[in-house]
């Protein structure tokens, strides 16, 4: 299992897909804290923790992309015949998907720590204590983990890039909004808004940190497990 997740890590990370979306995950979560601290008065914790949030959607995108490339680019049925078991191999896929998650979650935890807690020093309001800043840095690489993985889930099920991307901007832009329309505490228990809610975005504030991890993992697992199953099934050429 440890040279299926190597080899698997391996392919992962050297591509240029993984340098684009590491470099636009991280750009991405500096400008939204730039422009969040020179726009608004950010006076609550709530504020100041989503500030400092990094944005799993970006995590979410590389996993699909990564799986579901497998099969744009022929590599999965060689991966496949060498592999012992389609399902030992989708589980090394997200288990190196989400270390790789777990790198750039941690990433964009240091460069955002580093950018923005100054930046937030001279915000009104109640400072962020050391148990806020360990929350939210917690959270984020934590959803940044679980978004890759799920996102190899759902690239694997679709087989199809493109229409995994557009699915989850749909979801992430245009589904999830309408329901925050209707209900804004809905929202946190989708995917995307669990993830958010877990890595510090202040949305409804509905749920814990622990509460969108539960969400979130309870999102993940049975689309991992019905990826596997699916893998099994299928017809890999």
């Amino acid at each position: 299992m440890t040279a299926l997740v190597r080899g698997e890590l391996i392919k992962a990370t050297t591509t240029r897909t993984l340098l684009a979306y590491a470099s636009s995950a991280l750009f991405l979560a500096v400008l939204a804290l730039v422009i969040m601290t020179q726009t608004q008065d950010l006076t609550s914790i709530g504020d100041k923790e989503t500030a400092l949030a990094g944005g799993p959607i970006l995590l979410l995108l590389l996993g699909i992309v990564g799986a579901a490339g497998e099969y744009r680019h022929r590599t999965a049925a060689p991966a496949a015949l060498v592999a012992p078991g389609r399902g030992r191999l989708l589980t090394a896929r997200a288990a190196a998907y989400g270390l790789t998650g777990l790198a750039i979650g941690a990433a964009m935890v240091a460069v955002t720590l580093a950018v923005g807690l100054p930046l937030l020093e001279s915000e009104p309001g109640t400072a962020l204590t050391a148990g806020d800043v360990a929350t939210v840095a917690g959270g984020s690489v934590a959803a940044a983990v679980l978004s890759a993985i799920m996102g190899v889930a759902v690239g694997t099920l679709l087989r199809n890039q493109v229409a995994g991307v557009v699915g989850a901007l749909v979801l992430a832009f245009i589904v999830e909004p309408l329901v925050g329309t209707l209900s804004s505490g809905a929202v946190d228990y989708l995917p995307i808004g669990s993830a958010s809610a877990l890595a510090g975005q202040d949305t409804s504030g509905t749920l814990s940190a622990t509460g969108a991890l539960l969400v979130l993992l309870a999102w993940t697992v049975p689309l991992v497990v019905a990826a596997i199953v699916s893998e099994r099934r299928r017809d890999v050429a």
